[in-house]
């Protein structure tokens, strides 16, 4: 199934994400695709502030991983722009956090593509002005708590 919205600041971004995070009561993997700036670590603030986080979120491009505890689940935000191969994941220890039930937000998914669950929820971020976004969301039947936006 698949979802379209438009956003017109990062202010809509984020909230669009905070619905999508209310709306989640299970761990899950949430890849995002987009290029740099398209609101990829906005939205998984959003989204943190949605499962009732209520620390600050940023992007992981250094660290690679972001722990966010405290909420309702578990957040674990992924940048994997630098990550190449299967080692790396491994090495990074990102096979644990797929046994946790938690939300992992990953950015630059494409990278890592064929390690991602079968019922990984795609979000697809695309610049249609410098404010303006168009975010393509698509999953599974499974995720029918998706289907309430």
């Amino acid at each position: 199934m698949k979802k379209e919205f438009i956003t017109n600041s990062a202010r809509e971004t984020h909230d669009l994400a905070m619905r999508i995070g209310s709306l989640i009561n299970e761990g899950c993997v949430i890849a995002f695709k987009g290029d740099l700036g398209s609101g990829k670590t906005c939205f998984t603030t959003g989204l943190a502030k949605g499962l009732d986080y209520l620390g600050e979120a940023n992007s992981p491009t250094f660290a690679i991983v972001n722990e966010y505890l405290g909420g309702r689940l578990p957040i674990y935000h992924f940048d994997m722009y630098r990550i190449t191969d299967e080692d790396e994941l491994y090495s990074i220890g990102f096979y644990d956090y797929l046994d946790d039930d938690a939300v992992l937000a990953i950015e630059w998914s494409e990278n890592i593509e064929d390690a991602l669950p079968d019922d990984t929820i795609f979000v697809d971020f695309s610049n249609k002005s410098e404010n303006s976004r168009l975010i393509t969301i698509e999953f599974n039947e499974e995720k029918s708590f998706l289907k309430e936006l």
